[in-house]
């Protein structure tokens, strides 16, 4: 995964689906978000700026047509690819007049996704904020995408480069886990995973914390780790 890689937001009530969709696309280099409904959905769009959104149609609660619409009339003009299970013409035709970009009926391949994706992202501007809009609050502390710093009211907390570089490649994915092996390469320490460990640790101490019991940046066991903001 790139700096620049494209973010998107995958909005699925069936987590293993969810799962499976979101790891497909990290491998395919994607910076990738997951939320399980409607509600989770904005709650990350509050904090974070998405390229596209691969929407479920059918959850409980808020719909995907009724959020693809209400984010419509509230102005967000973020590409969106429905997945559905309804294929009939007055369902897409629904879809595309309340703002949806494209369809894909289930079941499908994930590379097609893929290629929707991307077609999407080649013919609708980026217009997104990048990742410099980040600002990620975490208790007293306030991560800063634009300046690349951690804040704690008007004062800086120094981190290491190395701390820094950490900080930076889980601010880009919050509430994803990030394996080990993922973080050695975002973080340029390469195969040595025992360094990708003390920086978590170290890192851990400047978000002040609790060792035993980390509260921001949490152990998801033989998964890697997660950067839960508030």
């Amino acid at each position: 995964m790139t700096p620049d890689a494209p973010h998107v937001l995958v909005i699925d009530d069936d987590e293993r689906l969810r799962s499976l969709l979101g790891k497909f696309l990290v491998d395919q280099g994607f910076a990738v978000g997951l939320a399980a409904d409607t509600s989770e959905a904005r709650s990350q769009m509050a904090a974070l700026a998405f390229d596209l959104l691969v929407l479920d149609r059918m959850m409980p609660g808020e719909d995907g047509l009724t959020f693809a619409q209400s984010i419509r009339r509230a102005g967000n003009g973020v590409p969106i690819l429905m997945l559905t299970a309804m294929g009939e013409a007055e369902h897409r035709i629904a879809g595309l007049e309340g703002g949806v970009d494209d369809y894909l009926s289930k079941p499908f391949e994930p590379r097609e996704l893929v290629l929707r994706i991307q077609s999407i992202l080649k013919r609708v501007p980026r217009e997104a904020a990048s990742f410099e809009s980040v600002r990620l609050k975490l208790g007293a502390l306030v991560y800063d995408g634009a300046r690349d710093a951690l804040m704690h009211q008007d004062d800086l907390v120094h981190l290491t480069t190395a701390e820094a570089t950490l900080m930076a490649a889980l601010a880009r994915s919050p509430g994803q886990v990030l394996s080990r092996e993922e973080l050695a390469a975002l973080t340029g320490v390469g195969g040595n995973l025992r360094t990708v460990d003390v920086q978590v640790t170290r890192l851990r101490k400047k978000l002040m914390d609790d060792a035993q019991q980390p509260r921001y940046l949490q152990t998801v066991r033989g998964r890697g780790y997660i950067l839960k903001p508030d």
